[in-house]
């Protein structure tokens, strides 16, 4: 398993952490959002899930991954 932190932008508040959260629980990771540091940290199984599947998950649910 792999774990990474990203940046993300255009969270604020609960609702933002669910919709990330979902989507990549539905992408096949576990992500972790922490709104006072604008970031989400995920694991997940290189082997089935790549890093731009992850960000574009995040990225299709309106928020900006930097």
């Amino acid at each position: 398993m792999a774990q990474v932190t990203l940046q993300v932008e255009g969270m604020s508040c609960n609702h933002c952490v669910n919709a990330v959260e979902g989507a990549l629980s539905k992408a096949g990771a576990e992500g972790k959002v922490d709104l006072s540091a604008k970031a989400v940290t995920v694991i997940y199984d290189e082997q089935k899930l790549s890093l731009e599947a992850i960000k574009t998950a995040i990225e299709d649910q309106g928020y900006d991954v930097v």
